[in-house]
Parts: C-alpha cells; sequence; structure tokens
C-alpha cells in the first residue's frame, strides 16, 4: 500500500514537471512579475521633479541669487525670471507656466545681512492637493538648506518643520516596491493555481485522478508544494530586484520576512485552488483569478490608496482582501524593522483567510468527486 507522504510527492512531482515543460507557465513565473516589477517600479512614481518655478526678484542681490542658485541645485525646481506684472502672475498657474512662485521682496538682502532673518513668499498651485503638499515639503527642504549654507533664517508664510522617519527622502520606490511584490505575488500564485484542476478537467486527466487510491487532500497538498516553491523563488527574486535596481532598504529580518511571505503564498495559493474548483475551464479560471487578485490588490489594499480615506463600506470590504496585511508586514520589516510581535494581528489574519480557503476548496473539491 503507498503511504500518503509517497502519493502527496508523487502528485508534487507530476505539477512540477508539468510546469517546468509548459513556456506558459515558466513565462508567467519567471518573466512576467520582472516585467512588471520594472515597469510598475519606474511608472509608479509620486515624486514630482522639474517643477517649473518663477521667480519674480525684486531685490535682485547677492543673497537673492543665492536663494535661486539653492533652488536650482536639486532636481526639484526649473527655476526661470518672471519679468511681468505682479497683478498677472495668476496667469502663470492659468496657463501652466509655473506652477511655484517664489516672491523675494526688494530689502531681502538689506534685512537678512542686519537680522539674519527675512520673509519670502512662495506661491504653489494646489489644484491636486497630493501635488501640492509634496511641492510644500520641497520648499521647505531648499529654504532649511539655504539657512543652514548661510547661517540665517529665511521665513516662509507658513512655518512647517517636519521631521520624517524611515523614509527622509520621500522616495516612491520604498513604498510602491514592497507594495509590488505582495502584488506580484497574489496574482502569479493564484493565477497558476487557478487552473490546476480545470487543466485535469480539460485534458481528461480528471477521470484518472477519480480512479487512483489518492484522496482529495493528497491531491490538493500535492498540487499546493510545488506553486509555493516557485512563488517563494518568484518573491525572492522579484525582492532582489527591487532591494538592488531601486535601492529600497531592509531594516528588519529576513528570516521574519521568509516565514510570513511563505504564509501569504500559502494563502495566495489558496485561493487559486478555490477558483479552480468553482469553474470549469483554464481561461474562465485566469479571468477570475486576474479580477480577484488585481483590482482589490490596487484599489483596496492600501497599496496606493490610503484605507482610512475610503468610504466606510469599502474599509469593511478591505479586510478580505490579502494583501491589506501583508502590505502591512513587508513594508514593516522592510523600512521599520517591526517584529513578530508588532506583526502578530496580521499574521493571524492570513492564517485564518488560509484555513478557510483550504477547507472551502477541499470541501468543493470532495463534492465534486462524488458527482
Amino acid at each position: 500500500m503507498i503511504r500518503s507522504p509517497n502519493r502527496i510527492f508523487a502528485i508534487s512531482r507530476k505539477e512540477f514537471l508539468h510546469i517546468i515543460h509548459d513556456p506558459r507557465s515558466l513565462l508567467i513565473i519567471f518573466v512576467m512579475p520582472i516585467a512588471q516589477l520594472v515597469m510598475f517600479g519606474y511608472a509608479l512614481n509620486m515624486e514630482i521633479q522639474n517643477i517649473d518655478l518663477a521667480v519674480i526678484d525684486y531685490s535682485k542681490t547677492e543673497y537673492s541669487r543665492r536663494l535661486v542658485q539653492e533652488f536650482e541645485g536639486n532636481n526639484f525646481f526649473r527655476p526661470y525670471y518672471y519679468e511681468g506684472k505682479y497683478s498677472e502672475i495668476e496667469q502663470l498657474f492659468l496657463k501652466r507656466e509655473a506652477r511655484v512662485i517664489l516672491i523675494i521682496e526688494k530689502d531681502f538682502d538689506k534685512n537678512y545681512q542686519l537680522t539674519g532673518s527675512v520673509a519670502v513668499q512662495i506661491l504653489i498651485d494646489a489644484a491636486d492637493p497630493n501635488a501640492g503638499t509634496m511641492m510644500k515639503y520641497y520648499c521647505n527642504f531648499v529654504i532649511n538648506n539655504f539657512n543652514e549654507r548661510y547661517g540665517g533664517k529665511v521665513l516662509l508664510p507658513f512655518n512647517v518643520q517636519p521631521r520624517i522617519w524611515y523614509n527622509p527622502d520621500l522616495k516612491s520606490s520604498y513604498f510602491f516596491v514592497p507594495g509590488l511584490v505582495a502584488l506580484i505575488l497574489v496574482m502569479i500564485s493564484a493565477l497558476l493555481t487557478s487552473i490546476t484542476i480545470t487543466r485535469e478537467k480539460e485534458m481528461g486527466t480528471m477521470e484518472q485522478i477519480l480512479v487512483s487510491p489518492v484522496k482529495p487532500r493528497e491531491i490538493i497538498i500535492g498540487k499546493v508544494l510545488p506553486y509555493i516553491l516557485m512563488a517563494f523563488l518568484d518573491g525572492f527574486l522579484i525582492l532582489l530586484i527591487g532591494v538592488v535596481l531601486f535601492n529600497v532598504p531592509f531594516e528588519g529580518s529576513y528570516l521574519l520576512l521568509i516565514f510570513l511571505s511563505t504564509l501569504y503564498i500559502t494563502t495566495a495559493l489558496s485561493l487559486g485552488l478555490m477558483i479552480s474548483t468553482i469553474v470549469s475551464t483554464q481561461q474562465v479560471a485566469m479571468m477570475v483569478a486576474l479580477a480577484s487578485t488585481l483590482l482589490p490588490t490596487v484599489m483596496l489594499s492600501g497599496f496606493i490608496f490610503p484605507i482610512k480615506s475610503m468610504p466606510v463600506i469599502l474599509q469593511y470590504i478591505s479586510y478580505v482582501v490579502p494583501a491589506k496585511y501583508y502590505l502591512i508586514i513587508i513594508r514593516g520589516i522592510m523600512l521599520k524593522g517591526n517584529t513578530l510581535a508588532q506583526l502578530a494581528t496580521q499574521m493571524l489574519f492570513l492564517l485564518l483567510m488560509t484555513a478557510i480557503l483550504l477547507r472551502n476548496a477541499l470541501v468543493r473539491f470532495k463534492t465534486n468527486l462524488e458527482k
């Protein structure tokens, strides 16, 4: 009599051989994640560069020119002098010729040398509120650099002195690359496993499984194991590219991330198995897998949009999105150095979702076998 571990190993071996001999599966596993990471990693960029900055310099002195040079000396701003009338400066915003206007008063140089402090006026086009907030921060950043360089104090109409932790340069890649790992892992894992059972149905090999002494749970486990390995290799490859290519820091424990990533991958694979027991064709399985992973992960997980800013009903729906918990895990470990105790809630939610999805997949698969 063949023991259960041997039967599981045989099914896993069969599934693994199918994967390595199927160019489409290899394409999905290795090529698509790298392409997605590179494309999204560069395209999803919340940093604002080359901001058109109109300078109205009524002082035209040494210190006012130094201040303008400070704005020129970074990638944030692209300053130019505006010689038009003050009453027409709104046209700069309306014609999109400037997004920020810097106004330097006539007595700038004199007051700066006598008192060491002087005010400047900065007008910001905040039609896009997020961009307006970023431009305000950039202006404060440049002014602070100027003050440190020359020992004086240039004051803005508002006095904001933020202290940024974990991502002081506000680089978008630090935020988006870990999110892309979560997105790609759930998509690839669910997509691959969603077609496992349906492929057996379409190829007519399900009948061979039905007459074999293999139990439903052994089939489920045997089919999941190769994809756990493949998804884990995928995750390692994506993370390595993210750290090397986008210089994302890694402050936490590698072992903790491996453990919790394996749990997240198992959750995603369980979702794919659940889908494969519901639909009957590979094409439908792939469509359902993409619909149930891509949109919820992008829109409802906190990948791009803060969950707290969403309507209450969407906040409740986000509780069933696995990526919501993994995003907290991977960003917490990579950027903050979170420990297991600090991520216990997210781990428990993923464990619960995995148990529910695996049980439902097993029950449905048993039902299908008995029909």
